[in-house]
C-alpha cells in the first residue's frame, strides 16, 4: 500500500537560496530584509493596514488578545470547534471562553447563536475560518458593532481565502495567519497578526512583539535608543524562517494553483464515494462543488 503523507512542506527553489543570502548578511535574527519582505507583500496583497510576522498563529493571537485589552473576568466569545490555541491566547489573559455552536455547513460558528452568548462581560468575539471557508463576517460585523465588541479573525487556514472580495484576516479588528508546516505556505514554525484598526494599534503591537521596548522606532531612526516601555514577549520571527517563507510567497499564486489542481483530481478520484449512497453533509457539497 502506498503511504499517502499528510502534509508535505513547501519548498520552492529559492528557499535554500535566500536563507543562505540571510546567513552571508550576518542577519538572521528577526525584522531584516525578509522579514520585511514578507510583510509588505502581505500588506500588498490583501489590502491590509499592517501585517508583522510573528513566531507562529499562536503568538499571532497571543498578540491579538494584548491588543484586545481583555481583563481577567471578561468573556470572548468562540466556536466549539477549533484548535486549542484560540482559546489559549484569551485564556492566558484571564478570560472566561464562551463557546458557540457550528453550522453544520461550513464547520464555522454559528452567526445565529452569537448574540444569545452576549452579556454584559463580553468583550471579544474570536471567529475561526475553518478550512480556509469563511464565516459569515457581514452578520458577526453588524452583531460587534452594536454590542461594541472587537472582532478577531483567526485565519490560521486561512491565507489566500477571501470572503466577498476581501483577504481574510483584514476585516475584523485583527487577523492571525499562522505558516506552520503543515499550512499552504510554511516557514517551519511562523505566522502574522495583521492590524486593521488605527495607528496606535500598530507601535503597541510592534512594543508588545518586541519583548515590550521600542526597538522598532529605534531601527527606524525615530529616537536616539530603545528602552522597556510596556509588556511584551519575544514573537519576532528568525530572518531564516522569514527567508524560506519569502521564497513562496514570490510564487503564492502558483503554489495556489498547484493545490487546487491535485485537490480536483483527489475530487475526481473519489468523487464516487460521495455519490455511493454515504451521507454528504452540506459543507462537503460546497467543497465540491
Amino acid at each position: 500500500m502506498k503511504k499517502i503523507d499528510f502534509n508535505v512542506p513547501c519548498c520552492t527553489n529559492n528557499g535554500l537560496l535566500y536563507i543562505e543570502q540571510a546567513i552571508k548578511n550576518h542577519k538572521i535574527c528577526g525584522d531584516g530584509v525578509f522579514t520585511k519582505k514578507c510583510n509588505e507583500w502581505m500588506e500588498k496583497k490583501f489590502n491590509a493596514k499592517k501585517v508583522l510576522l510573528t513566531t507562529s498563529g499562536t503568538s499571532a493571537l497571543e498578540v491579538a488578545a494584548l491588543l484586545c485589552d481583555v481583563k481577567p473576568g471578561d468573556e470572548v466569545i468562540m466556536p466549539s470547534y477549533t484548535f486549542c490555541s484560540t482559546a489559549d491566547a484569551f485564556v492566558q489573559r484571564g478570560c472566561k471562553i464562551v463557546f458557540v455552536d457550528i453550522r453544520p455547513d461550513t464547520m464555522n460558528i454559528d452567526e445565529n447563536l452569537i448574540e444569545k452568548a452576549i452579556t454584559s462581560k463580553t468583550k471579544v468575539i474570536c471567529v475561526v475560518h475553518y478550512a480556509g471557508v469563511s464565516c459569515d463576517m457581514d452578520t458577526i460585523m453588524d452583531i460587534a458593532h452594536r454590542h461594541n465588541l472587537k472582532v478577531v479573525e483567526d485565519a490560521a487556514q486561512g491565507v489566500m481565502s477571501c470572503y466577498k472580495g476581501r483577504a481574510l484576516g483584514t476585516i475584523g479588528d485583527y487577523g492571525c495567519y499562522s505558516f506552520h508546516e503543515t499550512k499552504n505556505y510554511s516557514m517551519g514554525e511562523g505566522g502574522a497578526i495583521v492590524i486593521n484598526t488605527n495607528i496606535d494599534d500598530i507601535e503597541k503591537a510592534e512594543i508588545i512583539r518586541e519583548k515590550g521596548t521600542n526597538r522598532s522606532k529605534f531601527w527606524r531612526g525615530q529616537i536616539d535608543k530603545y528602552t522597556w516601555v510596556d509588556y511584551g514577549s519575544s514573537y519576532l520571527p528568525s530572518e531564516l524562517n522569514a527567508a524560506y517563507l519569502w521564497a513562496q510567497l514570490e510564487v503564492a499564486d502558483d503554489i495556489n494553483n498547484a493545490r487546487l489542481k491535485i485537490w480536483n483530481i483527489y475530487y475526481r478520484g473519489l468523487s464516487g464515494l460521495m455519490r455511493g449512497g454515504g451521507r454528504t453533509t452540506e459543507y462537503s457539497k460546497r467543497l465540491y462543488s
